[in-house]
């Protein structure tokens, strides 16, 4: 009878994932030389070779791809039965890993944390700013628990199996000028074409912010932005426009409320909106984490009235 550890299951289904030893000792905080001595030890454990030699790493046999794929199934399985015996006993304890991009952390996550100090105090909560595409391997993998991330009118995100997706916040964009800007002076919609010369501000490329400004300006405008300050701080973005520097486009949850030097403006030529959606994977969630997604969702509801 094959007997395998659900340990070393996890550095497999993680090597397949990552697709290096250095990758998956990096990931699980473990040095390389410990992580090639237990996928050894799961492979004598399984009485067939699944691991070949790939130039200076390794590589999954058909029998390595085959018993990750088992493994991948067999972790989900665990997390469950964990989650099913603890909520069983009532009891609300273990630990949150929750990530979001810099407004999320900032108005939800935590919020949430405070809420979490004071009704379940023996919940461990670790908050990081980490933008939706670099959290998804993370969350399918179960370092991560939950993620908040950003969607855009015309770039939908993919929607990678065995994650749940569920909209928390939907909020209009706005067009943020200098005071001193041309276009700044009367309070009406300002028209993205009429940006045509202006310097731009947005998130680093590769993120869902900047390829929105670039499809808004090619959709609306009919030209290819002059985006040269890329941050995903929103502050930094703020203060290049303060400075005059440049022009953003930016959800009010960034926002500073009575700024002087800001003139936020509505985009004439359509209603663009952002959606926040939190993610979670799609097993039965532990008590733990159901009580800090309630004090996420609250939060969120309390922002929209």
């Amino acid at each position: 009878m094959v007997t395998l550890d659900l340990r070393r299951l996890l550095l497999l289904r993680e090597l397949a994932e990552r697709g290096t030893l250095a990758a998956v000792a990096a990931a699980l905080g473990y040095s390389p030389s410990a992580v090639s001595q237990q996928l050894a030890l799961l492979e004598k454990d399984a009485r067939t070779p699944l691991f070949e030699k790939a130039g200076r790493g390794v590589r999954l046999t058909d029998a390595g791809q085959l018993l990750a794929r088992h493994a991948q199934v067999l972790l989900a399985a665990a997390e469950t039965a964990e989650a099913d015996l603890a909520a069983l006993s009532g009891d609300v304890r273990g630990t949150v890993r929750a990530g979001g991009l810099q407004s999320a952390a900032r108005r939800f996550l935590i919020p949430a944390v405070a809420r979490m100090i004071t009704d379940h105090p023996r919940v461990r909560v670790e908050i990081f700013e980490l933008e939706l595409e670099q959290a998804l391997p993370g969350l399918r993998l179960g370092a991560v628990d939950l993620v908040i991330g950003d969607e855009y009118d015309g770039h939908p995100r993919p929607r990678p199996a065995g994650l749940r997706f569920g909209v928390l916040l939907e909020e209009p964009l706005r067009l943020v000028l200098p005071a001193t800007h041309r276009l700044a002076g009367p309070a009406g919609p300002v028209a993205v074409a009429d940006l045509r010369d202006d310097i731009w501000a947005a998130s680093a490329v590769g993120t869902g912010h900047h390829a929105m400004v670039v499809g808004t300006c090619r959709s609306l405008g009919g030209y290819e932005p002059d985006i040269r300050h890329r941050s995903n701080d929103a502050d930094v973005l703020l203060e290049l426009v303060r400075v005059g520097a440049a022009v953003a486009l930016l959800p009010p949850l960034t926002l500073p409320v009575g700024d002087q030097a800001l003139a936020v403006r509505d985009v004439a030529e359509a209603d663009l909106t952002r959606r926040l959606v939190v993610v979670t994977r799609d097993t039965p969630p532990a008590p733990a984490l159901t009580a800090f997604l309630a004090a996420v969702t609250d939060q969120a509801t309390g922002v929209t009235r």
